[in-house]
């Protein structure tokens, strides 16, 4: 009590200061509220301010633009704005695009370009071929301008095709086509600010190509893969290649198995449908040359040497029947093959090709030669007949009569006596003999016989004789063949590979 009523004085010095500083502190609390929310409402319009700056690299700031710009600065393109959509710069939802661009006015001009991809296969069996490329379209439309300060394009996918008109180009004489989706859809539009676009898309597209295999395969073809507006004629779409000859590009690396591509060029024309009036059409036209190479490997050696094989049997012992004939069969039945084979991968068509005309005369060759054996083997037979009816009948002359005459001489009737003596009996007098009978068995197997001719009646029979014995002796047929089959095959080789080479 003593100690605080000391002190007290201190005490209520003490208690009045803090009761003033609790009553400041609450006095100035309000202001710091209204500072930090000052503060607070400064940073969130800085950051604000940030978030613009950033957007307007995007925008374009058209009111700088008309004052005029400092050129180091970088000029923005309103074209990429994120603000602006697409069907509002394009201003797609105001016009009607069903209908073509200055519609009930000229024919819109459209140019058209091709760049060939590949040139995937040619097939003579379907008469057609498959190729793959890009198809580009030009054409200006107005109503697809939009302002831009720097002439830049836009560039868009297949989605905007579906928005807006573009040309109906199709491909006369098309088997099958389509456009390529993978990943997406292969078209691209690009339009400028003036209003032109560009059109792109690749397609792969099976076409007819009209063959004509009468040299084949020692052919060229030319295909044509045809262009051409379904819906517009030439008074509403005036088709065009756009630079000429240089509108077709093609790859260096195209290739084929078979063919020889010689080159590409482009014609154009009209074309008249009787009940839908003229269109234009444009062609994309290629030579190919077929290599030889491969049908000679396959078809001309194996045909050559067929016919060479036949060859051997006028070579053979023309008693030996069955090595002839199984030869002659065999070269028949593999030419046949070979026709078959070739026929088979080539279209039914009416002519004659010129592959058909060496192999049908390969294979006459061919049967020539078993029909030249059957010959020789006929005459064989019908003059070991003949033999052998001149030999009964020359020794029942021998053993019932003896021939002389002025000039005369032997011969050994033994059984291997030759025709021209065989024949030459008929000539000889008959003398009977009756010590022939005596003779014993075994001198009557060899007996010698007298005979004379004159020299007349001789030169009258060998003149005879010379005349058929070519017919009546079939190693000479043999041998006139092993000559005249060769010099002819040879000869019709020369005309064949002069004519259609």
């Amino acid at each position: 009590m003593v100690q605080c009523s000391k002190h007290r004085g201190r005490c209520l010095t003490e208690t009045v200061h803090s009761s003033t500083d609790s009553s400041n502190f609450a006095r100035i609390m309000p202001y710091v509220a209204k500072l930090l929310l000052l503060i607070f409402c400064l940073l969130t319009v800085v950051d604000c301010e940030k978030q613009k700056s950033r957007k307007r690299r995007w925008s374009a700031n058209l009111e700088t633009h008309k004052h005029g710009t400092p050129l180091s600065k970088k000029v923005v393109d309103g074209t990429k704005t994120r603000k602006v959509k697409t069907n509002h710069l394009l201003r797609v939802e105001d016009h009607d695009f069903t209908m073509r661009p200055a519609f009930a006015g000229p024919a819109i001009p459209v140019g058209v370009d091709v760049q060939v991809e590949s040139l995937d296969s040619i097939s003579e069996v379907d008469m057609d071929f498959t190729m793959t490329l890009y198809l580009r379209h030009y054409w200006k439309d107005e109503r697809l301008s939009f302002p831009s300060s720097t002439n830049k394009s836009m560039t868009f996918d297949g989605r905007l095709v579906k928005k807006i008109w573009v040309p109906d180009v199709f491909f006369v004489h098309s088997k099958r086509s389509f456009i390529h989706d993978t990943t997406t859809d292969n078209i691209m539009i690009r339009v400028y600010p003036d209003g032109q676009v560009l059109y792109s898309l690749r397609v792969t597209v099976t076409a007819a190509c009209n063959m004509d295999f009468s040299r084949f395969p020692l052919d060229s073809q030319t295909c044509t893969l045809e262009l051409e507006s379904y819906a517009y004629t030439d008074e509403d779409l005036m088709l065009y290649w756009k630079s000429g000859d240089e509108s077709l590009s093609t790859d260096d690396k195209i290739s084929l198995s078979q063919f020889l591509i010689q080159k590409f060029h482009t014609t154009s024309r009209l074309a008249f449908y009787s009940s839908t009036g003229w269109y234009n059409r444009l062609y994309i036209n290629f030579t190919l040359r077929r290599h030889i190479f491969f049908f000679l490997l396959q078809t001309y050696f194996p045909a050559t040497l067929m016919v060479m094989l036949s060859w051997v049997s006028f070579w053979i012992d023309r008693r030996a029947v069955p090595a002839r004939v199984s030869l002659g069969i065999t070269t028949v039945l593999t030419m046949s093959t070979i026709i078959t084979g070739v026929n088979a991968s080539m279209p039914r068509v009416s002519y004659i090709k010129a592959v058909d005309i060496y192999l049908w005369v390969s294979f006459v060759f061919v049967f020539l030669s078993v029909l030249e054996y059957a010959a020789v083997n006929y005459l064989t037979t019908v003059k070991d007949g003949k033999e052998r009816k001149l030999r009964e009948k020359a020794r029942e002359q021998a053993l019932s009569c003896t021939c002389g005459m002025s000039h005369a001489r032997t011969m050994m009737l033994d059984g291997t006596y030759s025709e021209a003596d065989a024949n030459s009996l008929a000539g000889y007098t008959r003398t009977p003999v009756a010590s022939a009978a005596e003779e014993p068995p075994e001198k009557q197997e060899r007996m010698v016989v007298h005979l004379s001719l004159d020299n007349e009646s001789m030169g009258t029979k060998k003149k005879g004789l010379r005349g058929l014995r070519i017919i009546q002796n079939t190693h000479a047929i043999d041998t006139y063949s092993r000559m005249i089959f060769p010099g002819a095959y040879i000869f019709f080789n020369l005309i064949y590979w002069a004519v259609y080479w």
